[in-house]
């Protein structure tokens, strides 16, 4: 009799990697001519991070100098959430502007929907999922259908960051 293989979809981010690009961007903007006198600084608030600046334009070059050491850092982009569906949108603060960015783990229910839409309409037949809190468990007889179905997930279009862990 064959036993079930399965693997789990998660959307894991590594806190110490989104750190290290925190500060090297922190780092970047203290030193830059460009930021000098404007007011430019990127922190943690808690579970956030914020930018401030002196006009949206430099809060969102902050953004920008993030975005990029978090890329140069191997973290996709996907797993940084800045708030509007159409972009960033600095709110003024007093004479500053301010700009919050989260950064999304684990898969939302709508996202983990999705995904398990996306195996049952275009994946090898006989593939199960299963949503498990933040994750989703994928089980199938053959381990090649598996391999199918992490290649087609890979070229989906879907808004989280997707790692595939647990494969047996």
């Amino acid at each position: 009799m064959a036993s079930e293989a399965s693997f789990d979809v998660v959307s894991k981010v590594d806190r110490q990697e989104v750190d290290n690009a925190l500060n090297q961007a922190s780092k970047e903007i203290a030193q830059r001519y460009d930021f000098k006198g404007v007011g430019a600084s990127i922190a943690w608030s808690g579970e956030k991070i914020l930018m401030i600046a002196n006009s949206s334009e430099r809060v969102l070059a902050v953004l920008d100098v993030f975005q990029t050491k978090l890329i140069r850092r191997g973290i996709s982009l996907k797993s940084l959430d800045t708030g509007g569906d159409d972009g960033p949108e600095p709110k003024p603060s007093g004479k500053e502007y301010r700009l919050e960015a989260l950064i999304k783990e684990g898969l939302s229910s709508e996202t983990a929907k999705k995904v398990a839409k996306i195996i049952r309409d275009e994946g090898p037949k006989g593939i199960k999922t299963q949503i498990q809190g933040d994750e989703l468990r994928v089980t199938g007889k053959s381990r090649d259908d598996l391999q199918a179905v992490i290649a087609l997930l890979k070229g989906a279009d879907v808004d989280a960051d997707l790692q595939f862990t647990n494969y047996r």
